[in-house]
């Protein structure tokens, strides 16, 4: 569908923006089956201009048959795209190094793309990164983050108050969006709410639950907007539930 201008009062134009994140636990589904194509089928039903992804292989191992997962969704989906590993391995056998991280598809331009490693300790934890985008809509720059944050709740806090504190004057709309590994309510999420907006809390109806796919009872996955960007909607998306061991969370944007 893409961007909307829409006609509002006094002439003026807004952008529509639907954006969803989705942890594709490299592409597994609850069958233990690896296939790709549920995950584009998921996307592109979604209608989505802004995807982040979470747990995306690429050449990583055997287990997703070695395949650079975004190259593949983004030209399965004629988007662009932009990755950032959270684990970077190099092999004495290939000229490849092996990955595994965040990733974004877009449909609007890629102006800008860096990863920023969270990898604190490593080797001691599993890594993380958060991948930091620049995308041209029209005339108008979004900056657009997804992260996948630890489970060691120092680490979190950490990696919590630099998002935070990285965008502390931007002055462009932000979307960040992604696996946060916490809970509505706890000490990071009350962190990030006083500077963005949850959009399920925001327009969400019901519990928003994620996780496990099959029958979720936890919220993990999250997308935050600054104060400057309206929510219209967010939903779980629940028709592929099989796809990922996560569900997909979409939100309805106006700016």
């Amino acid at each position: 569908m893409g961007i909307n201008e829409l006609n509002i009062n006094l002439g003026e134009r807004i952008l529509e923006i639907n954006v969803i994140t989705y942890n594709i636990h490299h592409g597994k589904g609850i069958d233990k089956q690896v296939d790709l194509y549920r995950i584009a089928e998921v996307i592109d039903k979604s209608d989505a201009d802004l995807v982040g992804l979470n747990e995306v292989d690429k050449h990583f191992s055997k287990r997703s048959l070695y395949e650079d997962q975004i190259s593949w969704l983004a030209n399965q989906l004629n988007m662009e795209h932009a990755f950032s590993p959270s684990i970077s391995i190099k092999s004495k056998n290939s000229t490849k190094v092996r990955q595994y991280g965040n990733a974004l598809l877009s449909r609007y331009p890629i102006v800008t793309k860096k990863s920023h490693s969270f990898n604190y300790i490593p080797g001691l934890v599993e890594g993380r990164s958060l991948l930091d985008v620049a995308i041209q809509i029209n005339k108008q720059l979004f900056q657009v983050n997804v992260t996948h944050l630890s489970l060691n709740p120092f680490l979190h806090k950490m990696q919590t108050d630099f998002i935070v504190s990285k965008h502390n004057k931007n002055p462009h709309p932000i979307i960040i969006m992604g696996d946060w590994n916490m809970r509505p309510g706890s000490r990071g999420w009350r962190k990030l709410t006083r500077s963005f907006q949850d959009a399920w809390y925001t327009e969400g109806i019901g519990a928003g639950h994620t996780y496990p796919s099959h029958r979720p009872r936890t919220r993990l996955d999250y997308i935050f907007v600054s104060q400057n960007v309206k929510v219209v909607e967010a939903k779980v998306l629940t028709n592929m539930s099989k796809a990922s061991d996560h569900l997909p969370l979409t939100a309805r944007l106006l700016y």
